[in-house]
């Protein structure tokens, strides 16, 4: 069975457009020279501060990453897209930039990078980017160094560790599988439980816990009908 992008939309056929770069998964180098061969560096509609290595098209990249490690079912390459949680956080992180001065902030499931390098660009004390995807991780390091911030990288699964006791978590978009919404869940009462401030961007996608959270602020997020089911996405950012 297919998987699916977060909004439902399976992916399918054959894919043309990309390169063929050949991809080692323990090389940093082979890492980032995939991400630069097969994306554009551009700017995300709702964070134009911010420049990111994105894919102009998702089937072909997803099914070039599977070809080019030889593997089946590889992560999908949530990282070379800016998903609308993922910019609705960001935004709202520029716009109010006290929230993450001078404190530590972790964003999980980082994917691009872009909250992150948010967080970086208001004065964080130090931000660390947690993905499983090694690429992810590679791509938010190329991001970093694309908008002059520094961000740690982990590819570490911290849903199946204790969290942080300090600081901010940034929560964008995870909640487009059930499983894994329940282990974010876990995680988000328990950061919030140390006293960590937990911010979450999303489009309440299936699995978000509706009535859980507090909205702070609302955006019309443009997106790209191939990933989603519309080209504007209203898109939120909740405190836990």
């Amino acid at each position: 069975m297919e998987r699916s992008l977060p909004h439902g939309r399976s992916r399918a056929a054959e894919a043309q457009g990309v390169s063929s770069e050949r991809l080692d998964r323990a090389d940093p180098q082979s890492l980032a020279n995939f991400i630069k061969a097969n994306t554009e560096l551009l700017a995300p509609p709702l964070v134009p501060e911010i420049l990111l290595h994105l894919a102009a098209e998702s089937l072909p990249i997803w099914q070039k990453t599977e070809e080019q490690l030889g593997e089946m079912n590889v992560p999908p390459p949530f990282w070379a897209f800016a998903w609308a949680g993922g910019q609705a956080a960001a935004r709202y992180l520029l716009d109010t930039p006290d929230i993450c001065r001078g404190l530590p902030v972790l964003d999980l499931g980082s994917g691009s990078g872009i909250s992150a390098i948010a967080a970086a660009k208001t004065g964080a004390a130090h931000v660390l980017a947690a993905d499983i995807d090694a690429l992810a991780l590679a791509a938010c390091g190329l991001n970093g160094k694309a908008n002059n911030v520094h961000i740690d990288v982990t590819e570490v699964d911290l849903l199946a560790r204790s969290g942080p006791k300090e600081g901010v978590v940034i929560v964008g978009d995870l909640f487009y599988e059930r499983e894994l919404a329940d282990r974010v869940l876990g995680f988000i009462d328990a950061a919030k439980l140390a006293g960590c401030t937990v911010l979450i961007g999303d489009p309440q996608r299936s699995y978000f816990p509706r009535g859980r959270f507090e909205k702070l602020i609302e955006y019309q997020v443009p997106v790209t009908r191939e990933l989603e089911d519309a080209e504007i996405k209203r898109t939120a950012v909740w405190r836990a």
